[in-house]
């Protein structure tokens, strides 16, 4: 299990640093309102992963919601969501089999309560960026812009050039 989410996380990472390339390359003239709807999409995304973080951690965390009024600054968002991509990584490369299978319970922010397995928590933190990344990506091609390739095969076979090879069999 931890091989897996530790290869899920790295997949993440990768598709989140390929999107911020992405849309670091926008020009000024795309439609702002449509950037903004992006950042505000990551934004939440971020908000959300940071949320379970300190679930995952059992510390609390500072949001009343699961996003901002107005997200940060494209620079100032990439970094934030690349810390959050470290902590995860280092989490699961730390976390015993054990731990992955104790249940956890929280409150949401609506107030609602919660409890779910730490496996489970990575698991939605990893479906949860996949969605709103792909909700991105849709609005690049609304956009007429290509959006990065955001698959887990693509970042497996980029990561590791040999599962390219032909393989008798």
């Amino acid at each position: 299990m931890t091989a897996s989410l530790t290869a899920m996380f790295g997949y993440q990472a990768w598709a989140n640093a390929e999107l911020f390339a992405c849309l670091e390359r926008l020009d000024a003239a795309v439609d702002q309102p449509a950037v903004r709807e992006m950042l505000r999409l990551v934004d939440h995304n971020f908000v959300v992963a940071d949320i379970f973080a300190a679930h995952l951690a059992g510390t609390g965390h500072a949001y009343a919601t699961d996003g901002r009024a107005e997200p940060p600054p494209l620079p100032d968002l990439r970094a934030a969501v690349a810390a959050s991509d470290r902590w995860f990584l280092d989490y699961v490369d730390r976390v015993s089999p054990a731990d992955l299978s104790q249940a956890v319970a929280f409150t949401f922010t609506d107030g609602d309560a919660g409890r779910m397995t730490r496996a489970e928590m990575l698991t939605h933190v990893v479906l949860h960026g996949g969605y709103h990344r792909g909700e991105v990506g849709r609005i690049l091609r609304q956009l007429a812009v290509t959006p990065p390739w955001d698959t887990f095969a693509v970042h497996l076979h980029r990561a590791e050039p040999a599962r390219r090879l032909r393989v008798a069999g």
